[in-house]
């Protein structure tokens, strides 16, 4: 049998064998990354392909280190892109902290990309494992690999998952209502095995084999469409039956408060009229029964300006008509330990009604609480990067029901990142309400990616969500994930709407992650096939064994380690 020769499977394989493959292999993550909102690049998604085809070419004599560092270098370069926006928070106070900009972006980039680069080695380590003429196989294992290091990427020191590949497709259209079946892990599956399909076309095979991998991918591709668009055409989804049959009304306030106002004490009472003015503007019709505001939307601990006899509580309380109820986002104390929470108050004749309340549980690595903080306090890394004692996380969400208002799961900011983190308590939620305080990002494309991700919160749970930042965007979403109204960033102003009506439990919220894990194992078990395959059978020949083994010693010599 002829040495199999892997520069001829697929035309990618040209481009790979270059001396600047480190190179091809950041521009492929830039491309991936390019394809994401708000850039919406969609052709960039070939990214996928061509990572996959780098890796396949790594150098023979260090394939493993190779593929290790193509991996990370495509993920540095698609996390730069993704995360760029860190940059900003850094400037709300230049003189102090605008020197590690540059660092924090650079070095978080790196580490997320350790994520890609371990798919990178898992991917080559395998890879030798399978049947290497079969590049339908390949494609499984790349997509699982890589898939499952993005979930890892999600959970690892409480994860970050922003902007996964399954987020590409913008959040309300056709393919994102795939993630109502399989959540964003599973369409991230999904994603990467159609944007990864061009590399498993087949050179060495004849006939319709040769294309069978892109077929299967132009198949799942046209499959999750057709999906998207019968989901969005039924009946139930016109946006015309959409409110909700009670009329149950929110107003979500963007008072629209830079970051760095609320570090200037001459501007706290400002931000407390900017809230107020829009909390009582009149409206046609009857008033909303809801009000909300952002995540810490007033600048201090809520105990300070909601002591009685305060006469920031006292312009609260004007704001709002006997009966109304705010939800609020506040910094507030319990003895030694502080919580970013999510309050809910009902104005009452003679004051406030605590109804209910939320302590984040998810907190922001290095912004909220710091990993491994006894190691960081010891080496003095905490000191250099200026993080106090942070917060102290509350329990996991659960619904929320607070009197007159619809049940409800909170969400504060960065929870909005976290697919399945829904959980019932029993009773099934009406909404969604998001707070989030995306000031500290400015104008960039943070808050605009950090929008599109948490309405894939709506999808995966078939819930609305009434969302609220201080400078945008502030909206309110259908079941769907589809804006009915939204404030975009910098603006200031209000949302007066019906809230969406609800869908009933969907496959991902019943199920969770379940069809992610089964794609998973779908895509390795070649994996595992191939070493039976090449295992010795009772009664087999010695020399139809050794004849096996050859073949894959003389792929491995073609460009596999």
């Amino acid at each position: 049998m002829t040495r199999l020769d892997l520069r001829r499977l697929h035309p990618w394989f040209s481009l790979a064998h270059r001396r600047h493959g480190g190179v091809l292999a950041g521009l492929a993550g830039l491309a991936c990354a390019l394809a994401q909102p708000p850039f919406g690049l969609l052709p960039g998604l070939l990214g996928y392909a061509a990572l996959m085809a780098l890796l396949d070419g790594a150098s023979v004599e260090r394939p493993m280190r190779s593929a290790f560092w193509r991996g990370w270098l495509a993920g540095t370069a698609y996390f730069l892109v993704a995360i760029w926006w860190v940059s900003e928070a850094f400037m709300v106070d230049v003189a102090e902290h605008g020197w590690q900009a540059p660092f924090a972006v650079a070095g978080l980039a790196a580490g997320l990309g350790l994520f890609w680069g371990g798919a990178g080695l898992a991917y080559r380590l395998l890879a030798a494992k399978l049947i290497l003429h079969r590049s339908l196989w390949r494609l499984g294992a790349f997509t699982a690999l890589l898939s499952l290091t993005e979930w890892l990427r999600g959970h690892v020191l409480t994860g970050f998952p922003w902007d996964l590949p399954g987020e590409t497709w913008r959040a309300g259209d056709a393919i994102s209502q795939m993630a109502s079946l399989v959540g964003v892990y599973g369409l991230s599956f999904l994603t990467l095995f159609a944007a990864a399909s061009p590399a498993a076309s087949d050179r060495a095979a004849r006939g319709p084999r040769r294309w069978l991998g892109p077929v299967l991918g132009a198949a799942v591709l046209l499959g999750m469409q057709a999906y998207g668009l019968a989901r969005l055409g039924a009946p139930q989804a016109l946006p015309s039956a959409q409110a909700r049959a009670d009329g149950r009304t929110v107003r979500v306030v963007q008072a629209n408060v830079a970051q760095a106002a609320k570090w200037d004490a001459a501007a706290f009472t400002d931000i407390v009229q900017r809230y107020t003015r829009l909390t009582a503007q009149p409206q046609h019709g009857r008033a909303p029964d809801m009000v909300i505001w952002s995540e810490t939307a007033i600048p201090a601990l809520v105990e300070d300006y909601m002591a009685p006899g305060a006469w920031t509580r006292t312009a609260i309380a004007d704001a709002l008509s006997p009966g109304q109820v705010l939800l609020f986002g506040a910094d507030r104390a319990d003895g030694p330990n502080y919580y970013n929470s999510l309050l809910i108050l009902q104005r009452e004749a003679e004051g406030f009604r605590l109804l209910g309340r939320y302590d984040k549980h998810h907190l922001v690595p290095f912004g909220e609480y710091f990993p491994m903080e006894s190691l960081a306090t010891w080496t003095g890394l905490k000191a250099l990067v200026h993080v106090g004692d942070g917060f102290t996380p509350g329990p996991a969400a659960q619904v929320l029901a607070a009197g007159p208002v619809p049940p409800l799961v909170p969400m504060i900011c960065y929870e909005g990142l976290f697919p399945g983190a829904v959980a019932d308590g029993g009773r099934r939620a009406e909404w969604i309400v998001n707070v989030s305080n995306d000031a500290w990002f400015g104008k960039t494309s943070g808050p605009l990616q950090h929008y599109n991700m948490a309405r894939y919160r709506a999808i995966e749970e078939g819930l609305p969500m009434a969302r609220a930042t201080p400078t945008g965007v502030s909206a309110v979403v259908d079941a769907y994930g589809r804006p009915v109204a939204e404030l975009g960033s910098g603006a200031f102003g209000l949302i007066d709407q019906v809230i969406p009506k609800a869908l009933p439990p969907t496959i991902f919220h019943i199920c969770g992650d379940l069809a992610f894990w089964v794609l998973i194992f779908a895509g390795l078990t070649p994996v595992f096939l191939s070493r039976i395959v090449a295992a010795p059978r009772p009664g087999a020949s010695m020399a139809s064994y050794l004849r096996l083994h050859k073949m894959a010693d003389d792929a491995r010599q073609g460009g596999f380690d």
